[in-house]
């Protein structure tokens, strides 16, 4: 694997797109403000998959790491035990390595500085500056006040240092049931920022840790925590998105208030991606309430949900070059991140021909039991990858939709007496429609040119189509699964008063289809192959594919909506 303490994303040196972040850090190197050192890091809650908007931060702390020379730490805020589990760690892991950033010997855990975290508490508490409240949470939350009030001093605010020391010890040591107690700084309830107003540090929980066990039965809350695990790993630039914006001075009152080691902390927008959410609680609900298949499920943002959906690492991180980092909060069309899907796949997936919905294509005049195996190319894109053989036989299957009995005048596919390129391989003349006894078209009964072979007439006569088609002796029989938009509406985040997220999930956003035939090649795709179905998309291979019966997941399909509105703009 890459290590991406000294390269780009899979070994390779990507264009930089300069930025806000890159502006500060190249003055920061400029002044010697931080001694030539750039260090970042990544600090997930193990408490869900990871999704799209992590893989901007990804792509932007371990990109600045490789462009500076630097590191980037994976650090694992893990301070909440009832939310997190080992699986979360293990998918969050395999997630960064799948997008092709390494993070070497540096791998980190909030509860490795458990200890730590407790012996400053224990320095605040000594020097006044903390104290233990015995508020309920519904007490803290009314004594707090609001944007325009000043809150109220808890009644337990002023306890002595050594009541405060020996009830925090007691604390830690079991003695008081959970909610019963907590630590909390001692700052100003007045203060006009709502998070500087006395702030709980440790609450009673008496859980099990996936990394700690019991050995704790109090636990850090994320805001005590998450300046200190930047100090105690001496990160120079610690890049949050803009909702810890407003947390920031409480981060540096604790750094101060100790005495340690300051990070300066940076704040980008978020990415909001139209059509779906990134809430985790909102992911952890569909997961929970059974609305999509898992955490996996292609309809959803999540890292995992894109990888088995077909979309390559490489187009992720180009989305988020293309998108780039700013410091104010939009939102990105779906359309521009399928684009760059479309980008990257269109030069790495091999062409193949699948058939989605086939109607069956009887060439009268083509030798019973011959076979040819015809010439096709695997990528015009790509030269270097070459070609393969595809049977041709007597009996055939193309898309249903390919044929119409009465077409309308701009109908240039295939109908009686009409004449079309089947590609790769022969013009055929459509001579007949055969119908079943409900009147539905099941079998075309077609002739072929023999002196067309590899889609030319030697007369210079041209037709105005060409299809692709799969030979009905060799197909493979197989599963498709056609993915739409998860939601109907735009932003499903914003709901008429009343209605819950889930009211606009989209009932077509899948669709099964159990009768599809694929070229022979396909036979034994492994898990996670991608190619390009021609004339119908970008497929990949699903993890519960077999030999027996391939399963493919549409990725993308080939129309371009978002070069579409690029190109109307430049008009």
């Amino acid at each position: 694997m890459t290590t991406h303490d000294e390269k780009g994303a899979a070994g390779s040196a990507p264009e930089v797109r300069r930025d806000f972040i890159r502006d500060i850090i190249d003055e920061d190197n400029r002044t010697g403000r931080w001694g030539g050192r750039v260090v970042t890091r990544f600090p997930p809650e193990p408490n869900g998959y990871l999704h799209i908007g992590h893989a901007k931060s990804i792509c932007l702390n371990f990109g600045i790491a490789a462009q500076y020379g630097g590191r980037c730490h994976l650090r694992f805020d893990d301070t909440n035990p009832t939310k997190e589990e080992q699986e979360y760690v293990d998918s969050i892991l395999g997630d960064v390595r799948w997008l092709g950033w390494d993070w070497g010997k540096h791998l980190y855990y909030a509860s490795d500085y458990f200890q730590q975290m407790y012996d400053w508490a224990i320095q605040l508490v000594k020097s006044g500056k903390a104290y233990v409240c015995d508020q309920t949470a519904e007490e803290v939350r009314e004594f707090r006040g609001t944007l325009t009030q000043p809150g109220r001093e808890s009644p337990w605010r002023n306890r002595s240092i050594e009541e405060n020391l020996d009830l925090f010890i007691r604390m830690k040591n079991g003695e008081f049931p959970d909610g019963s107690r907590t630590l909390r700084a001692k700052i100003d309830m007045a203060h006009p920022n709502l998070n500087m107003r006395d702030p709980v540090m440790y609450r009673i929980l008496h859980a099990d840790h996936h990394r700690t066990g019991g050995k704790w039965c109090i636990y850090p809350m994320y805001d005590w925590a998450h300046g200190l695990e930047d100090s105690v790993e001496q990160i120079t630039h610690s890049i949050c998105t803009l909702e810890f914006e407003n947390h920031r001075p409480l981060y540096d009152w604790f750094l101060d208030a100790l005495g340690i080691y300051h990070p300066q902390q940076i704040e980008f927008a978020r990415l909001n991606l139209t059509y779906t959410v990134m809430s985790k609680r909102k992911l952890l609900r569909l997961v929970q309430d059974k609305l999509v298949g898992g955490w996996d499920d292609p309809r959803l943002p999540t890292i995992s949900g894109m990888r088995r959906r077909g979309y390559s690492p490489e187009a992720i991180r180009y989305f988020c070059q293309v998108i780039g980092v700013n410091k104010f909060n939009s939102t990105v069309d779906m359309a521009l991140l399928e684009h760059c899907i479309r980008e990257t796949l269109n030069k790495t997936s091999p062409r193949v021909m699948a058939v989605l919905r086939p109607l069956k294509v009887v060439i009268e005049n083509y030798p019973e039991g011959q076979v040819e195996w015809m010439d096709a190319i695997n990528n015009p894109e790509d030269p270097g990858a070459g070609s393969r053989k595809v049977p041709f036989g007597r009996v055939l299957y193309i898309e249903r939709e390919d044929f119409m009995e009465n077409p309308p005048k701009k109908f240039f596919r295939l109908s009686p007496g009409k004449e079309v390129r089947l590609r790769y391989a022969y013009f055929i003349t459509c001579r007949e429609a055969i119908k079943d006894a409900a009147g539905h078209v099941i079998e075309l009964r077609c002739t072929y040119d023999p002196a067309t072979r590899g889609g030319d007439a030697p007369d210079g006569r041209k037709v105005k189509a060409t299809l692709h088609w799969v030979a009905a002796e060799q197909a493979i029989d197989a599963e498709v699964r056609l993915y739409e938009t998860l939601f109907t509406r735009e932003n499903p985040d914003d709901m008429p008063e009343g209605q819950d997220f889930t009211a606009c999930i989209n009932p077509k956003s899948l669709e099964v289809l159990t009768e599809c035939k694929v070229e022979p090649s396909l036979k034994d795709a492994a898990p996670l192959t991608r190619y390009q179905f021609e004339r119908m998309g970008y497929f990949c291979v699903d993890s519960d594919s077999s030999a027996v019966r391939p399963v493919f997941n549409r990725t993308v399909t080939l129309k371009d909506a978002w070069a579409k509105i690029q190109q109307k703009g430049s008009e």
